[in-house]
Parts: C-alpha cells; structure tokens; sequence
C-alpha cells in the first residue's frame, strides 16, 4: 500500500475529522512503532506501520460499510445535477462510495453504501436473486386473492413475468392499508408495477431488508451508521436460497 500522511490515517480509521487528527498528533496522542510523533505531515505505511491513538491500535480498512436509511426526496446516485444525493453530508472517512443498488426518490428505507465492488456485484447480480423486503402502504386492501398472483408472478409490461415475490398483509392504519413484500428483482419501479397490476396503488413505500441485512429501527431517515462486524459477516455469506421460502410461510 502506498504512504499516506499520518493526520489522514488517523481521521479514517479513528472517525474524526481532519482537524481533529491533526490535534490529537499535536498533543502527543498519537505514536508510530511505540513513538510518539507531533507531525500529522508524516508520511506512514497503514499496513507494516503500527500506529496507535491513545494506546489503542488503528487499523487501515481497505474496504468501508454504511448503513443508511435513506428518507425521500433523495435520489440514490453519487451526484446530481439537481438534488440531493445519498451520500451527501455522509462521513466515509476518505473512502469514496456509492449506493448498492438504488431506490426511488419517493421511496426511505435500508440503502448500503460502500466502496467494496465485489459485495455490491454479489448482492445486485441478477443471477443472485437477493431478496429485499419492503413495506408499504397501499389505497386499498388485497388478499388471498393477490398473494397468489404475487406469488406465480405478474405481467408488469416486461418481456417477462416478474418472478415469484411473497405478499403478507400487515393491517390497516390512517394512512393505507399495510403489506410487506419481498421480491428478488430489481426493475424499474417494480413494486409500484406490481401493485398497479393487480388494481391497487402504492403510497408509501419503505426498504426494511436486504439480503440478510436489516434496517436498524434506531436510524430515522436520513442517519446513518457502519454496520457491525456481524452484519458484515452474514451479508458475505448471505444465502439466498432459503430467505424468501421462510418469508413466505
């Protein structure tokens, strides 16, 4: 791995801005193989140098991993020429990501940021068949009649049918009448397609999963956060083979 300079090593892997790194090397915070160093100018190797900020070891991650729960009005892409983006006003501590994925302006909900092209190849190929969960609220109430039409697939316009997807009712609220969903494609607003198909209309539309990857309940729209280490763990090893058969029981 290239040298770096040691205030920037520290802003991205200790989360803290560079002006902050900075500081803490000014105070003697900061040391390189066990010596203390007061220039954040210095040049250091992430992966043969240890370096530690108040005694705890800091560790370079080729890689980073963002939660998002994405509210309206922001379109999922890296710039726009008109609105705001996903990742404007996120931390990434250097690292330049993008959206795995995306979903509609209008549409909140779980988003995963990242800068690993692989994970976002493996949970995005259409070969993969990742399920992702939605919630939504629809204009009017469907039933048996409609989870059996989810369920054999839907002609939305496509070439092809869509594949089967697993429709649950979830109540009625002031709002609309509530369901879940999981699908295993990605089309161009295909949920809302879905529901226009079988004579019902989307109002509110919200992404609570994806793959094995669930949204935390504690990020209102628009917070953010890197997932665990156990998140990241069974995202990697996600199998898909058995997720929407026991969504659908």
């Amino acid at each position: 791995m290239k040298l770096i300079r040691l205030d920037r090593f520290i802003a991205e892997t200790a989360g803290l801005t560079r002006s902050q790194a900075r500081q803490a090397v000014k105070n003697g915070q900061v040391k390189v193989n066990e010596q203390p160093i007061k220039k954040g100018d210095q040049k250091v190797d992430p992966e043969k140098d240890r370096i530690s900020l108040k005694g705890q070891i800091l560790r370079y991650e080729p890689y980073i991993y963002i939660m998002l729960h994405k509210p309206r009005g922001v379109v999922s892409a890296t710039t726009d020429p008109r609105d705001r983006t996903v990742v404007d006003g996120v931390e990434t501590f250097g690292h330049a990501v993008f959206p795995v994925g995306r979903l509609d302006k209008d549409t909140e909900g779980l988003l995963l940021l990242t800068d690993d092209g692989q994970l976002a190849h493996n949970l995005l190929a259409p070969g993969k068949h990742v399920d992702k969960t939605y919630y939504a609220l629809l204009d009017r109430e469907v039933g048996e009649k409609e989870i059996s039409l989810f369920k054999e697939g839907l002609d939305i316009g496509d070439a092809r049918k869509t594949l089967p997807a697993c429709l649950k009712t979830a109540g009625q609220t002031e709002d609309g009448f509530a369901v879940r969903i999981t699908i295993r494609e990605g089309r161009f607003h295909q949920i809302k397609r879905m529901f226009h198909a079988v004579g019902a209309e989307v109002l509110f539309l919200k992404r609570e999963r994806m793959g094995s990857l669930t949204l935390d309940e504690a990020l209102r729209p628009g917070q953010y956060r890197q997932l665990t280490e156990e998140e990241l763990s069974k995202l990697q090893q996600y199998n898909k083979r058995r997720v929407l058969h026991e969504n659908c029981q």
